[in-house]
């Protein structure tokens, strides 16, 4: 492997900035402004290490024309994308989901013969989320007699297999209630486990919200968790986004998004609900 000293780094122009940055935007709809060229110019640096290529030049031909440019792609998302994520991240909407949308909707649902509960966590990372919910579901929802989904999706490969195997280190449960750590994890100290019966209930898939043909193989959720993704893309991306999670929800199912996200001036399609101090959007 190539190693490149700091004396040696190769510089990112702004010509190749822009070519590469077009190439990551057509792939995920994730949009680097010129203020995060610097951002991308480090997380590159990492693939043409791994590629020993000593140019940024170097490396926009190889995504462009080599045969493995596709396999490239998928190494190149795996590096941008940010994974910061925990249990029981951002207690006041887990709360809102806990006891304002869960009862809810399984008040609304319990007239019904089929009682099923489907949950989206997209861009779920490592994991973390998903597993999050699928806690609390079981929790509000096993002595009720509702089937429960989980789906947790993300663009990044990586992330997803490390989710599928179930392991933790004490910087993720940092925030995890200690009735939840005894009941649901293995281990003590720096690692942990989680449970067989919480781990079956979700399934992973990748996904690129972007993509509507991948969007498409979602339906009838209930909710969907869509925390701190928005931010990355750009209005154009960000509308085609909240359009595919509008059509994988059911009808008067609620999207949660990030505190610092809003719709407001995205789209006009859901109605803002207030649970438990947070703001929640449902599909009307």
């Amino acid at each position: 492997m190539l190693t490149l000293g700091i004396d040696t780094r190769p510089k990112l122009s702004n010509e190749t900035f822009a070519l590469l940055r077009d190439i990551i935007y057509a792939k995920s709809g994730i949009f680097y402004t010129e203020s995060k060229k610097y951002l991308l110019e480090a997380r590159l640096l990492r693939r043409l290490e791994e590629r020993n290529l000593k140019t940024y030049e170097d490396y926009y031909h190889f995504l462009t024309y080599d045969p493995e440019r596709n396999r490239e792609i998928t190494n190149l998302i795996n590096v941008i994308v940010t994974n910061e994520t925990s249990f029981f991240r951002d207690m006041f909407q887990i709360d809102s989901f806990t006891r304002g949308v869960v009862p809810k909707l399984t008040q609304e649902k319990s007239g019904g013969r089929a009682k099923s509960f489907r949950v989206w966590s997209a861009a779920c990372s490592t994991g973390e989320e998903p597993l999050t919910l699928a806690m609390i579901l079981l929790e509000e929802l096993g002595a009720k007699g509702f089937s429960v989904e989980v789906l947790g999706s993300d663009i990044c490969d990586n992330v997803l297999k490390s989710a599928e195997a179930g392991n933790y280190e004490k910087y993720s449960v940092r925030n995890t209630p200690e009735q939840y750590l005894k009941k649901y994890f293995t281990g003590r100290g720096e690692c942990y486990t989680i449970s067989k019966k919480v781990q079956d209930l979700v399934k992973y898939r990748k996904i690129n919200l972007v993509d509507p043909m991948e969007t498409r193989t979602v339906r009838e959720m209930d909710v969907i968790f869509c925390r701190n993704v928005l931010i990355y893309f750009d209005d154009a991306s960000k509308r085609k986004a909240i359009n595919h999670l509008y059509d994988s929800l059911a009808r008067g199912g609620y999207l949660f998004l990030g505190f610092s996200e809003t719709l407001h001036s995205i789209t006009r399609l859901f109605r803002p609900v207030s649970f438990e101090r947070t703001v929640v959007y449902q599909k009307v």
